[in-house]
This record gives C-alpha cells, sequence and structure tokens, in this order.
C-alpha cells in the first residue's frame, strides 16, 4: 500500500518540477491524504492567491520557487525560496502570490 500518490517511487526528482505554473491560474498536486496529514503541491500564477480562511490543523508553507506574501492573523510574511513559515489551527491566513512561486503545504490534523 503506498500513502505517497502522484509522485515517482525510488526516483531522485525535484519538486519544483513536479507541478507546473498555468496562466492565470492555481495549480494543485496532491501527493498524500488521510484523516491525519494532507501534503500537496501547488504553483500559482503572479497575482494568484488563496483568500484569508481558518484550518483545523497546523499548516506548514515551504516555499520550492519564488516569492509569496502570507498573512496570519494581522502579521503580513514575505517568504522567499527556501523559506517555510506554519500557519497554525483556527489562525486566519491567507497566502499571495507576488510573482509566480510554487510551495508545499503539509497540514497535521
Amino acid at each position: 500500500m503506498n500513502f505517497i500518490k502522484n509522485f515517482k517511487q525510488s526516483e531522485v526528482l525535484e519538486f519544483k518540477e513536479q507541478v507546473t505554473y498555468q496562466e492565470g491560474q492555481i495549480v494543485s498536486k496532491t501527493l498524500a491524504q488521510n484523516s491525519n496529514v494532507s501534503i500537496t503541491l501547488f504553483a500559482f500564477d503572479k497575482g494568484e492567491e488563496i483568500s484569508t480562511h481558518t484550518s483545523k490543523g497546523d499548516a506548514l508553507i515551504y516555499v520550492i520557487e519564488g516569492k509569496t506574501q502570507v498573512i496570519i492573523g494581522d502579521n503580513n510574511y514575505e517568504l522567499l525560496e527556501g523559506q517555510s513559515i506554519l500557519m497554525t489551527a483556527t489562525v486566519p491566513h491567507s497566502v499571495y502570490a507576488l510573482e509566480k512561486m510554487k510551495f508545499m503545504l503539509t497540514v497535521v490534523f
């Protein structure tokens, strides 16, 4: 039984090559999802966003490429490639692409 899907097994891969940009859109690729965890790769075109919302789990963003703005509660953060931030459960947050960007989102419930 495989818990990780949509990802080649036993092969060295780069995350940024696993999801592609599409003009004016957000593209996502789910790698794992169950009642305990969700792991998803995202590619945002510049200016795309996930508006303010809350989650039932802690959410960790890891920026693979580009630059993003993350708002958590009343705090505003800019993240670059290689940086990450934790958005704790139930605290309102949003994600906005300051330029084309890709990130991995891990949510633990």
